[in-house]
């Protein structure tokens, strides 16, 4: 099939580009010396992920329970479920143990731990426990040298169920930086902060094998990962604005589009209308803040070419409004395909359940992706 077969909007991904990054992210784990352990809430796709797990352990980070329920059905049996746990989703953590699954859970309070262990116990199951370090972003975790730090590892090692595997956390205040100074900054922030945690709970009596760092800007800008056995970005296989806008990657690197047509045209207000609107881009503006005339998106023709300063100035629910400096028409006759690069892929691709893969204009295959919790 050809693009321009392809019913619109259609959530297209660049396969060379997809397996550019999988392959440059693996390379830069190997050459540090720490594992790769890809968080597939961007792509929720076992196709993505069997890419982005090539040569490495094959353990993978999810953000729902639904998403390991996918992964398992697909093969994967070591994940790590980065979102703090609550006694409620054991029931279904369980029954993914059962089934084969090396399940990983995370925590940041001591009370949650011993309920936590205290359910997995009636059901007769064991979970490693993660236990979540706050190194900046101060959405969820403890603090490296909070007291409250080994009272979570002692709630854990109390408890028949459960085991202390390690810390840890997540910069994703890196997605803030203006600059890459900053984000090398965030990133050493980070990894003294799990580094820091990991040696009080050893200190303290606990292996903690695991130190878990890792967002896309401080994976690939980070100088040291010393102290690390694992980085888990994400965003990374596919690239987008946001990402382009903080130098983690080049234009030619956004692996992710979304395939729209020209509906209409306003030439008295000097834009077009396409088919993708807030629903089919989403509404993450997150470029905006390092990258002029970025809106909900940079608008492409067909083959991924950037048409002028063109991008998606406003968007209602199903429809995009195109505007820039001055909207070719002619070039962009009604009927047209274009395709819109999103400021955040994880948020773009969460509206659709398959991705037109692409090589070309040519679509090479449809890979399913999961969504839901």
């Amino acid at each position: 099939m050809n693009l321009a077969e392809l019913p619109t909007p259609a959530l297209v991904l660049d396969r060379e580009k997809l397996a550019a990054n999988t392959a440059a992210m693996a390379e830069r784990a190997r050459a540090e010396g720490v594992c790769l352990r890809p968080h597939c809430k961007t792509a929720k796709s076992a196709e993505v992920a069997r890419l982005a797990t090539r040569g490495h352990s094959g353990g993978i980070t999810v953000s729902t329970l639904a998403e390991a329920r996918y992964f398992a059905a697909h093969g994967f049996t070591d994940m790590t479920y980065a979102v703090c746990a609550v006694p409620a989703k054991v029931d279904t953590a369980a029954a993914l143990v059962r089934d084969g699954v090396n399940l990983t859970l995370l925590t940041d309070d001591a009370a949650t731990a011993a309920r936590l262990g205290a359910r997995a116990a009636e059901l007769g199951v064991r979970f490693d426990v993660l236990i979540e370090i706050d190194s900046g972003e101060h959405r969820t975790g403890v603090a490296a040298d909070d007291p409250a730090l080994l009272d979570i590892g002692r709630a854990i090692a109390d408890s028949a169920a459960l085991s202390v595997a390690g810390v840890l956390t997540h910069a994703g205040h890196s997605y803030a930086a203006r600059s890459v100074a900053e984000v090398k900054r965030i990133a050493e922030q980070e990894r003294l902060a799990v580094v820091t945690a990991a040696r009080r709970l050893r200190d303290a009596g606990h292996d903690c094998p695991v130190v878990s760092a890792g967002s896309t800007p401080t994976a690939v800008h980070a100088e040291s990962f010393e102290g690390l056995s694992e980085i888990r970005p994400g965003v990374y296989v596919f690239f987008d604005l946001a990402q382009l806008g903080r130098q983690s990657c080049s234009f030619d690197d956004l692996a992710l589009s979304v395939l729209a047509t020209v509906i209409s045209h306003r030439p008295e207000h000097n834009r077009l209308l396409i088919d993708a609107g807030g629903l089919a881009l989403s509404k993450d503006v997150s470029a905006n803040e390092l990258l002029a005339d970025t809106g909900y998106g940079w608008v492409c023709n067909a083959a991924g070419r950037r048409i002028g300063d063109l991008h998606v100035a406003a968007a209602d629910q199903e429809h995009g409004f195109v505007s820039g400096s001055r909207v070719p028409f002619d070039a962009l006759p009604i009927g047209t395909r274009v395709r819109v690069l999103p400021n955040h892929a994880c948020m773009t691709a969460a509206a659709y359940d398959a991705y037109a893969v692409v090589e070309g204009d040519q679509v090479m295959a449809t890979w399913d992706r999961v969504n839901g919790w």
